[in-house]
């Protein structure tokens, strides 16, 4: 696509589950006979954005569990993607996927639809961690999964993991870390657990039956985890995300983070072009109502004004190694940072916690280990 503007990216949510999983706050359903409804009203949704957006570079189907769709399914999806709107030469085609629903042969269909990145939430390499998650796969079948994605060619093999369960010893931790870099992901994500309120581990822990980490243990992961990862050649490129070379970071989760435009299909999904954010209901019964009735299944929007574009990208810069543009964060949002903020900013220096040069503010490992303080600058 010829454009001055990164293009922007499309996300597609598949809201089927067979079970969710304890600390999961992403909207989702187990009954799956809803599924063809779903894809109805999804290309409905679809053709309903011809004409507002022209093309993307990145798609990302997540959920939920889009592994569980078939591989008929997933390409009458991506074929009316296509057909739809422009996608651009090379784009980045990502799926997420649950270890337990997908071989080597099914791999395969997936590369030949022309998925090139693969999404693999395993979250833990220990059985007792992931039976008190809720997953229903094992570490056997997730180690399954991970070299059947290797032997089906994909390139981009993406790792995802969960850090800090309660009660968790590093050394535990590491293990499984270790474990999963083991399999040389081209992507790992590391998340740290957390016990969200109306999700079964979060009623728990209202309840007293769980013990939060404390702030010192949350910081020693956190800084011993990145150390880790570094030294196995990855790039910390984002709080929770690593890359092998920043070719390998997701391209599609980084427009989220600078404000690139980006269209969510589905219901929950999210949505932004120019100061505009809009949402779909968190609900399938009303996502298939608007849409069977000719409306597009927008539950809400906002448009953000200059002072909250600007907070959004100071508070989504200092989360990320590349840190903050002071020069086009001054031309989009009017702001000079330094000259504002200098004594602040010295002080972070000094700290240990940001760094600056002529042209950009970068957070330091530590800076990142706390970065949603250092947004309040």
């Amino acid at each position: 696509m010829e454009q001055t503007k990164p293009a922007p990216g499309l996300y597609i949510h598949v809201p089927f589950c067979v079970s969710k999983c304890g600390y999961c706050d992403f909207y989702s359903i187990t009954d799956t006979g809803l599924v063809e409804a779903y894809l109805k009203a999804l290309i409905k949704e679809i053709g309903s954005y011809r004409e507002e957006f022209i093309g993307f570079d990145t798609v990302y189907l997540g959920g939920g569990t889009p592994s569980l769709l078939n591989a008929g399914r997933i390409g009458t999806i991506l074929e009316e993607v296509h057909r739809t709107f422009r996608i651009a030469a090379g784009a980045e085609i990502t799926i997420e996927a649950n270890p337990a629903d997908l071989g080597k042969d099914e791999m395969a269909v997936l590369r030949s639809l022309g998925v090139n990145r693969i999404n693999i939430g395993v979250q833990s390499f220990d059985d007792k961690e992931l039976a008190f998650l809720g997953r229903r796969h094992d570490c056997r079948s997730a180690a399954a999964s991970l070299e059947a994605a290797h032997d089906a060619g994909f390139a981009n093999i993406g790792l995802d993991l969960i850090y800090g369960l309660p009660g968790q010893a590093f050394n535990a931790w590491q293990t499984s870390l270790e474990k999963g870099l083991s399999f040389h992901p081209d992507h790992l994500s590391c998340y740290e657990l957390d016990l969200k309120v109306g999700t079964p581990l979060g009623r728990k822990y209202e309840q007293g039956m769980l013990e939060p980490r404390t702030d010192e243990s949350q910081h020693e992961f956190f800084m011993k985890t990145s150390g880790i990862i570094e030294d196995a050649g990855y790039i910390h490129y984002e709080i929770s995300n690593f890359a092998r070379g920043i070719e390998k970071a997701s391209r599609h989760n980084r427009k989220y983070w600078d404000h690139t435009p980006y269209l969510g299909l589905g219901p929950s999904a999210h949505s932004f072009k120019g100061t505009r954010r809009w949402w779909n209901h968190e609900s399938l019964p009303d996502y298939l109502r608007d849409l069977k009735e000719g409306r597009r299944p927008v539950a809400a929007s906002e448009d953000l004004g200059t002072e909250d574009l600007a907070v959004e990208a100071l508070f989504l810069g200092l989360r990320m190694k590349k840190g903050i543009d002071l020069d086009r964060y001054r031309s989009l949002y009017g702001i000079d940072l330094v000259k504002e903020k200098g004594p602040r900013l010295s002080e972070w220096v000094r700290a240990g916690l940001i760094e600056i040069d002529a042209h950009t503010i970068r957070p330091t490992r530590s800076g990142m280990a706390v970065a949603d303080t250092l947004a309040l600058l």
